[in-house]
């Protein structure tokens, strides 16, 4: 198994691709540490992993709020023995939808930036001083697609996943020199109920069918197929583990070809 005992923090835990990305790196022998908004989902998820002999402890958070990661942290390395070798940042937001930069509400723009971008810096900053003393560790960053092009009504979630590739080459430079691994993980279109969502809120706003607006994506993707959340856990188990150990500050692209 790649991870058999290294120790993991996973935000975004329990929900969507969060819940696959976590379950891959209980397969691949990872310790787990979940955390999330939102108690229910990853408290059932964790009981689920221990009924097949995982090591994992959870605590719900706020990854926007920093009191909420120095408590996530903390419990963290008290359950792993004070140790922490890999954060996968997988938390995050979708914000406005189908909307035009004039019709953005600032409130809206600003609060999808602070989940996006502070969502992932702070458990970065609270783990790296353990990555840098034990000169070791593994941060994946989920960004997306719309880091590495414009998109065309997500201005908002475009800039955020823009910051998420700024956030990661910088402490990439930072950190590699404690033989710490930064790299992002840039999702195309994932099916998840988050993209049921996107392109259920298109097709009210175009007066479309769902179909439609779901096709729609399928032709600008050279391979004509979504991503699944399995072919995102996939890739965050190559960048945990050592078969990725000289490639840090890089974007990995999952997407059927959508940015190409």
């Amino acid at each position: 198994m790649k991870l058999e005992n290294r120790k993991v923090i996973i935000t975004g835990a329990a929900q969507g691709m969060g819940g696959v990305i976590t379950r891959k790196l209980a397969d691949e022998g990872a310790e787990l540490f979940l955390t999330a908004r939102t108690r229910g989902p990853i408290e059932e998820l964790a009981k689920e992993l221990k009924g097949k002999g995982v090591k994992v402890d959870f605590l719900e958070g706020d990854c926007t709020i920093e009191k909420d990661v120095k408590a996530v942290v903390a419990a963290a390395l008290k359950f792993f023995d004070g140790r922490i070798d890999v954060l996968v940042n997988a938390a995050g937001a979708t914000g406005p939808i189908e909307t035009p930069v004039w019709e953005l509400e600032s409130d809206d723009f600003t609060d999808l930036l602070r989940k996006n971008i502070i969502g992932p810096f702070l458990p970065m900053k609270h783990v790296m001083p353990t990555m840098v003393k034990q000169r070791y560790g593994k941060i994946v960053n989920i960004g997306g697609g719309s880091g590495l092009r414009g998109y065309r009504y997500r201005a908002a979630y475009s800039a955020s996943k823009w910051g998420v590739r700024g956030l990661t080459r910088s402490a990439a430079l930072d950190a590699g020199e404690y033989n710490i691994n930064v790299n992002a993980i840039m999702p195309g279109i994932v099916e998840t109920p988050r993209m049921e969502k996107l392109c259920r809120v298109k097709a009210e706003k175009r007066g479309w069918t769902y179909e439609q607006v779901y096709d729609e994506y399928l032709s600008e993707m050279p391979l004509h197929r979504v991503t699944y959340p399995e072919d995102i856990a996939n890739a965050v188990i190559f960048l945990s583990c050592d078969d990725s150990k000289n490639i840090t500050g890089q974007e990995m692209a999952i997407d059927g070809g959508w940015t190409a």
